[in-house]
């Protein structure tokens, strides 16, 4: 559909004669999606279909609390669809990541976090834990080596144990947006009431200490990032330091099975990435075994 298909579903009042609308495509691969930023009259916009959980997220959890998240002007049905207008966030992502980005990074995180810590009330919004379990289950079927399955059914026992708050199960760096002096997480597909390292996990474990890497981030800031997050949050809810050092070791397993479970599924085990990060998830199940 055309946005401007689109936004004759919307108060428009706001856009110009001279407006310009922008197709987004996918960091990964270039491709176009359903995704356009709007500028009229030095004023950014979004338009975008929303995807899976994220209208849900969006309308129960982040509209009220109101932190580190675009502002949702308007919203239209359209054939079934959800289409969100919303804030236009300018700034950098966590692509190439500095220390001042990666600590207003965390900072919004974090934000969120203190916000819906052991929430009830949102807990069966979005993807849930219990979404999510199954799909951390089916994972699980697909690794194809008893040293990787081993810890991985530890990594299930803690996933179901440890407290749960707000994550965004998808916070790769480029779904970070760090203006002047504060960040924004976007795209809240997959969002909900899930254990507390699932986004600074996925935050910190792809990134390489190499500056044309798609995320680039050095040893030194993730293990920054490790010990800011526990200082800043979970001491004050009382985790103890050397369980938290324990926990975020299997969580980080769990993303560099991610492709090992992709190539495994669907027979492409000769691909670049299952080669990359097979080696890497069979050294961290080392790593954790001592």
């Amino acid at each position: 559909m055309e946005p401007m298909e689109i936004l004759k579903h919307f108060d428009i009042s706001f856009l110009s004669e001279k407006a310009i609308i922008t197709q987004l495509k996918h960091e990964e691969d270039d491709e176009l999606y359903q995704v356009w930023r709007i500028d009229s009259d030095n004023t950014g916009y979004i338009l975008k279909e929303a995807k899976e959980y994220e209208y849900e997220i969006y309308h129960n959890i982040l509209m009220k609390i109101g932190k580190s998240t675009p502002t949702i002007y308007q919203t239209a049905v359209i054939d079934d669809k959800v289409f969100l207008l919303m804030e236009y966030i300018q700034g950098e992502d966590l692509c190439k990541c500095t220390r001042r980005k990666l600590v207003l990074a965390l900072d919004a995180l974090i934000s969120l976090q203190k916000e819906t810590w052991e929430s009830q009330a949102y807990a069966d919004l979005g993807y849930s834990f219990d979404k999510s379990f199954v799909d951390r289950k089916h994972r699980g079927e697909y690794l194809n080596d008893s040293e990787l399955e081993e810890v991985y059914q530890k990594f299930l026992e803690i996933y179901a144990s440890v407290p749960r708050t707000l994550c965004h199960d998808d916070l790769l760096p480029f779904n970070i947006i760090v203006s002047a002096d504060n960040a924004f997480l976007i795209d809240w597909e997959y969002g909900g009431i899930l254990p507390y390292p699932v986004s600074i996990a996925r935050l910190i474990a792809h990134g390489e200490n190499d500056k044309n890497a798609l995320f680039y981030m050095t040893q030194e800031d993730k293990e920054f990032a490790i010990e800011y997050y526990y200082d800043n949050l979970l001491k004050s809810v009382g985790i103890p330091h050397e369980e938290w050092r324990n926990t975020i070791e299997y969580f980080l397993f769990y993303e560099y099975c991610e492709w090992v479970f992709v190539g495994n599924k669907y027979g492409n085990t000769d691909s670049e990435y299952y080669k990359k990060y097979l080696p890497i998830a069979k050294r961290q199940a080392l790593r954790i075994k001592g």
